[in-house]
């Protein structure tokens, strides 16, 4: 994991604009949103999936990067007022804090377009098509049937009390659709390609994504904010419906290990292959922070 987060910090440094590129500003709150924070969970699992299909490094840092973009623009634009109005991101002011609104605006604009042009202008498979195929995995990913949908209806359900199907809709949405595009990219950039092994994959990405999401609404509801890095307890504050407050503690952690279980049967056929898949899963549903 160490590894692949300095390989990824690395990455990311190189490939954002220099900060003295014109328009500075917009620049430097690029890198400040992007760089320095961050558990780099979804690169680390495009890497993990990419060696299933024994992937080049080279080739899984741009799939990386391209999905920890996207997600670093999401988080920039959920953190404004018109969002969910936080001033705390990975232990430091958010963007619109630390620069001004207009600002944390277009630096979500431009962390998705560089996403697209990092994916786009790389080589990341010898077959165009699927190529191709990895760039709408992205963009579903990250539209209105993914990840904005998801926000969306998360919006819209605050001071509703959802129910698990709700719930799980709305996440697999939200967070779950971003989890699941890093799988698929790493996994597309090897030159193995099996349907029966991208299915598994497909089905361990489903499940962890939902577990990190059920694992973030524990931590919201008994960790601190020095702990969290971000505002804890939030979610409660807001009326916003959780797995905490569907179901209550206890069974959100028995969930969370539930799909844990989920996430490592459905790749357990690929043998040595997936261990680090494996290992994440336990890391997303053990963590403390």
């Amino acid at each position: 994991m160490g590894s692949v987060q300095a390989r990824m910090e690395a990455a990311l440094s190189r490939l954002l604009p220099a900060p003295q590129v014109a328009p500075a500003k917009l620049h430097e709150a690029m890198r400040y949103a992007a760089l320095e924070g961050g558990k780099r969970v979804r690169p680390l699992l495009a890497f993990a999936a990419g060696e299933v299909t024994g992937a080049s490094r080279e080739r899984l840092e741009i799939a990386g990067a391209a999905v920890e973009l996207i997600h670093a623009y999401s988080l920039v634009h959920d953190d404004m007022p018109c969002m969910d109005d936080d001033v705390l991101r990975r232990g430091k002011p958010t963007v619109h804090v630390e620069y001004d609104q207009a600002t944390a605006l277009l630096v979500g604009d431009a962390l998705q377009s560089l996403a697209f042009q990092l994916i786009s202008e790389h080589e990341l498979s010898d077959d165009p098509a699927r190529q191709l195929e990895m760039v709408r995995t992205l963009a579903l990913a990250a539209g209105s049937r993914g990840m904005a949908g998801g926000q969306q209806i998360d919006l819209d359900s605050t001071g509703k009390a959802l129910n698990l199907p709700e719930l799980e809709f709305m996440h697999i949405h939200k967070t779950g659709a971003l989890i699941r595009a890093a799988v698929l990219l790493g996994f597309s950039c090897g030159e193995s390609h099996s349907d029966t092994d991208k299915a598994r994959l497909d089905r361990y990405a489903k499940a962890v994504g939902l577990a990190f999401q059920v694992v973030d609404d524990v931590l919201d509801s008994d960790a601190s904010t020095a702990t969290l890095g971000k505002t804890a307890g939030k979610d409660a504050k807001q009326g916003k419906p959780t797995y905490v407050s569907a179901i209550g503690l206890p069974a959100a952690r028995r969930l969370a290990d539930e799909l844990r279980q989920e996430a490592q049967a459905a790749i357990a056929e690929l043998g040595t292959r997936a261990t680090r898949l494996a290992e994440l899963a336990d890391f997303i549903v053990l963590r403390k922070f």
